[in-house]
């Protein structure tokens, strides 16, 4: 089994906990508030800013070509949500500008842009990959057909697309760390912040 393999099933607590959660049910099944989804859109896209920071440092830190280009990669990948995130914006009249990050959304950033700045290329895959395997098994765990407004959400992580920049993330994992406790505990660190922001997400704090 590779190292990323071995992380993702050794956080599968953490993943039910967040297909379980009242926010991924509710996507689920259609029957999430649109305030609450508008305001996780407004949340997700400041985090998907520091997420694309986070990986143009990994560019800056990298130590071959190879690795350069997939953080590169994965960085028009981030963009493309971010675009999604636009269009939800425009639709919902939500004003991406004027959003303040709730504590969750603030302690996933800061970590994801600590560890990037100062972990190195080892820690930065090991703090990324979690948010990318996560959300390729949430697309895949629900039904398009079920989610009613939330539809799209669905088959944007359901999208092979996705789950070949999520594989693609887990290669880096795999070719430039070693299971080591710091590894380790970085990636259940994002998991843990993962479900953490789903939940600040349904309760809006």
């Amino acid at each position: 089994m590779s190292l990323s393999a071995d992380l993702w099933a050794a956080n599968a607590d953490l993943a039910a906990e967040a297909l379980a959660s009242p926010f991924v049910a509710g996507i689920g099944d259609g029957t999430l508030p649109r305030a609450v989804f508008a305001g996780y859109v407004a949340q997700d896209a400041f985090f998907l800013e520091s997420f694309a920071r986070a990986y143009a440092v990994g560019i800056a830190h990298s130590p071959d070509r190879a690795t350069l280009d997939t953080f590169a990669d994965l960085l028009a990948g981030v963009r493309r949500e971010l675009a999604l995130h636009a269009g939800y914006a425009a639709r919902w009249r939500i004003d991406l500008a004027a959003v303040e990050p709730l504590p969750a959304t603030l302690a996933y950033t800061e970590f994801l842009l600590s560890t990037a700045f100062l972990g190195g290329i080892t820690l930065t895959a090991a703090a990324m990959t979690p948010c990318m395997r996560l959300y390729a098994h949430l697309g895949r765990s629900l039904s398009a057909d079920r989610a009613g407004d939330y539809a799209e959400w669905v088959t944007t992580y359901a999208d092979p697309g996705f789950e070949e920049l999520a594989a693609t993330l887990e290669r880096l994992l795999d070719r430039h760390a070693d299971d080591v406790p710091a590894v380790r505990s970085a990636y259940r660190r994002a998991m843990r912040l993962e479900v953490g922001f789903f939940d600040a997400a349904w309760r809006g704090a």
